[in-house]
């Protein structure tokens, strides 16, 4: 059996003696032709069965999850595909041949992609990742890319072996070493935007970048460098006190809590330095004042992130005496008990711990004046709804035992009024 490939020619400037059409065609054998698509095959491929297809067609057949052989109906004993390179020959030479008809030569296919081959470049590119190669995870990427560029199949076969998470954490290891080794000219030019810029957008841009720098695994090496600006102290204190933006205050509260809560955490001695002169920086120009403003009529996401700020800052002795010489410091953090959220009542019962534990007997009065605006009935409500974590829980209990002795002829105040109360200068 034999098909036509027809091509119908018009002379341009036949003469009268000839033909004006002339009906060419050439016949295609029938064993060149694909059993599915009945199209001349460019890629012919055999499968167990014996029966040899087009490469494209027997993949869209196998792909919509049939498993047996178009032609004898026979199930497949294995889905390989075995290129018949005799008769891709044959066909290329029939193409030649009859390329007077307007008939291409078939060009010779490239070999399709194995999920092996995929599976071992991206096993390279993990390697080259992990030591920070990038020479060598490039070169597995343009192997790819090439792959990609050669047929749809081959894309299909990089796809579905995983591909785009691997790229994924190749990725997301060199942009952390990028960040790592660029860190101290990004704070530059962060505090620089801070510091100089007359535009309010790009003000809060810079904030929000160095609050998300400073919220990474590395938070220590940052506070060091961040240390070493000049300046960058009193443009974050300036930030909060003149709530220029809502935005641009709280990412401030966020800032400044990361670099006092790091020498906390950290074992470095020189990031316990640096962030000791942060904080003394930060206490000396009223920091805690300005919270405790902050804390008496501001929303709750501005709330919550104060009081982080001001719990860290009673985990210093000089912190907790600028807190102890506020009148507003325990009617504030007692009155937030239950009032923001839960994050704001851990940070608030937090403070109270710290206060009262650590007071001198001077400072006793800090216990007294605790009572007296309702601390100890809160507390126990506290342990009551089982709000807070255990840590939260086991200061709560701790409070309530040293708060306890005083209670005798002590009355509680069921309301306060803040703006009333003379305020520390």
């Amino acid at each position: 059996m034999v098909l036509g490939w027809r091509r119908r020619r018009t002379g341009h400037g036949a003469t009268k003696k000839q033909p004006r059409d002339l009906d060419m065609e050439a016949l295609i054998p029938n064993h060149f032709l694909c059993p599915i698509s009945l199209d001349l095959m460019k890629d012919p491929v055999t499968l167990s069965s014996g029966i040899t297809y087009d490469r494209q067609s027997i993949d869209t057949w196998l792909e919509a999850g049939n498993f047996t052989c178009p032609v004898t109906n026979q199930v497949l004993r294995n889905f390989d595909q075995i290129p018949n390179h005799s008769l891709r020959r044959m066909i290329q030479d029939w193409c030649t041949q009859n390329k007077h008809y307007g008939i291409e030569r078939v060009p010779t296919p490239r070999i399709p992609v194995l999920p092996m081959e995929v599976s071992e470049i991206l096993f390279s590119i993990g390697a080259s990742a992990r030591r920070l190669d990038q020479h060598g995870c490039l070169e597995c990427v343009h192997k790819i890319k090439k792959w990609g560029a050669e047929s749809e199949r081959n894309k299909r076969c990089i796809l579905e072996n995983g591909t785009a998470s691997v790229l994924a954490a190749a990725f997301d290891s060199f942009a952390t070493d990028c960040i790592k080794r660029n860190a101290t000219a990004s704070l530059h030019g962060m505090v620089w935007f801070l510091k100089m810029s007359d535009d309010l957008s790009v003000k809060q841009n810079a904030i929000l970048a160095l609050k998300e720098l400073l919220a990474c695994h590395d938070r220590n090496k940052h506070v060091d460098a961040l240390a070493e600006i000049g300046g960058v102290n009193e443009v974050l204190f300036d930030f909060i006190r003149e709530k220029i933006s809502p935005t641009i205050t709280k990412a401030s509260l966020r800032v400044v809590f990361y670099l006092i809560s790091s020498s906390s955490s950290s074992s470095s001695s020189s990031s316990s330095k640096s962030s000791e002169k942060i904080k003394s920086a930060f206490l000396e120009m009223g920091l805690v004042s300005i919270l405790l403003e902050i804390l008496v009529d501001s929303e709750r996401g501005m709330c919550e992130r104060a009081l982080g700020v001001l719990d860290s800052l009673c985990d210093f002795q000089e912190g907790r005496e600028k807190a102890y010489a506020n009148a507003l410091t325990i009617p504030v953090l007692v009155k937030k008990i239950f009032r923001v959220s839960e994050m704001a009542t851990e940070y608030s019962i937090s403070a109270i711990w710290k206060l009262c534990k650590c007071a001198s007997t001077q400072e006793e009065r800090v216990l007294v004046e605790a009572l007296q605006v309702g601390t100890f009935q809160k507390l126990l409500l506290v342990l009551q709804v089982r709000c807070g974590d255990e840590n939260t829980k086991e200061k709560t209990t701790e409070l309530l035992k040293l708060l306890n002795p005083y209670r005798a002829g002590l009355e509680c105040i069921e309301s306060v009024d803040f703006k009333n109360i003379r305020r520390s200068f």
